[in-house]
């Protein structure tokens, strides 16, 4: 079955860390926020933390560019849903579609494209096989 499309959703309360001092959600958070979620992600969809993938591949994931548009701004104490979803893989990379969510309101839309590079010299190098057969369509 395949995994690319399918939304993957982690909850993340907001915290006073996580604003300015009007108790708005600084807009860097969402980053963490994002972060969060994809690990999640890889972790809970594909059985494998960043730290397994650098101990049995020799690979991480960095992120080579992120859009971002933010809508509407979260508040302290919100309870927030980050979703993650595949909208495109190639053989040393993939794009990922994120939203930050309260509710059914999308709070901020996200393109984020991760490259697949080697832990001792952080060149590109391709997604394990085990990854790219459970990500494809």
């Amino acid at each position: 079955m395949s995994k690319k499309g399918q939304v993957y959703s982690l909850p993340i309360r907001v915290y006073f860390q996580d604003t300015d001092a009007g108790g708005v959600v600084y807009h860097a958070s969402y980053v963490n926020f994002l972060e969060r979620a994809r690990t999640e992600w890889l972790r809970e969809r594909f059985g494998y933390s960043n730290g397994g993938l650098m101990k049995e591949f020799g690979v991480v994931f960095v992120v080579r560019s992120l859009k971002l548009d933010y809508l509407k701004p979260a508040l302290l104490d919100d309870l927030l849903s980050v979703t993650a979803q595949i909208k495109e893989t190639g053989r040393t990379r993939v794009t990922l579609l994120q939203n930050v969510m309260r509710g059914g309101e999308i709070l901020v839309e996200a393109e984020i494209h991760l490259v697949c590079v080697a832990v001792d010299n952080f060149k590109p190098v391709g997604v394990p096989e085990v990854l790219r057969e459970k990500w494809k369509v």
